[in-house]
């Protein structure tokens, strides 16, 4: 019986995965470094997902020598799919931090409270069922297999989007207003909030544009063009995602921390 190639369409490069491999090996590890000085906890998720592309390229590189290997082929199908999602759960959780160091509980459209619950337990959603999607298609034998997991897969990102979208207006509405009326507090605190809302839409809309292309990969099919070739991987994918681990690296300017009376301060001593 012959063996099955899971690389049919292409031979992955041994090259490429070895660069995004240490490239995301180095970012990841001094976020680690990062998170243990400074205990930014919301930044855990960055950190993870680092791992999980890490992990995920290795296996790519895994796969250049052993294309009849499904372990290597499921795990960097998996974890590079998923690792997005966990750089968006970050994104989430600065936002409701922003607005109570800034004092602007009053300028958020969600009660802050709700904001990294509502946000994040999407987020959540969106991983369990992308990773649903990836079971199926990791253990498909027929195409009507094959074609529902990257059916959820779909849905899953597209949700992801709608999620997204609906998380950038709230930001913008917030920054408008406090642009508008600056609080008490935003004129008087030290760290450049203002900086980092810029930085958070930028990363969003990195994730953004990876989730679009990842959206129209799944919309083809196996034998569309971008599942059929390498270079989207790279460029639409770990490249724009790379960018917003090393963006996220800046996030750990200090200890951003919830006070007992929900108040949050940063303390640039880090």
């Amino acid at each position: 019986m012959a063996q099955r190639n899971y690389w049919s369409a292409y031979k992955p490069s041994l090259e490429l995965a070895i660069v995004a491999t240490i490239i995301f090996g180095l970012l990841t590890i001094y976020h680690g470094w990062r998170l243990a000085r400074a205990r930014t906890w919301f930044c855990l998720p960055v950190f993870v997902g680092g791992l999980f592309e890490i992990i995920g390229f290795a296996s790519r590189a895994v796969g250049n020598r052993n294309p009849y290997t499904l372990v290597p082929y499921i795990i960097q199908a998996l974890l590079i799919l998923l690792a997005p999602i966990l750089f968006a759960a970050s994104v989430y959780m600065i936002l409701g931090r922003l607005i109570r160091a800034t004092g602007g509980e009053a300028y958020s459209v969600i009660r802050v409270n709700w904001v990294t619950k509502i946000f994040v337990g999407g987020d959540i959603f969106c991983f369990m069922m992308q990773m649903v999607g990836a079971a199926f298609l990791a253990s498909s034998k027929s195409k009507k297999s094959r074609d529902t997991g990257e059916m959820i897969i779909l849905i899953g990102l597209i949700i992801q989007i709608v999620i997204f979208s609906f998380f950038l207006v709230v930001s913008m509405i917030f920054h408008r207003r406090i642009l508008r009326k600056p609080t008490p507090l935003s004129l008087s605190i030290t760290f450049r909030w203002k900086r980092f809302l810029i930085e958070l839409y930028l990363v969003s809309g990195l994730i953004t544009l990876r989730n679009l292309f990842r959206v129209i990969e799944y919309a083809q099919g196996e034998n569309g063009y971008f599942l059929s070739r390498e270079w989207p991987i790279y460029v639409l994918d770990a490249l724009p995602m790379a960018i917003v681990v090393a963006i996220c690296v800046f996030w750990h300017v200090g200890r951003l921390r919830e006070t007992e009376k929900t108040n949050v301060e940063m303390d640039t001593r880090a």
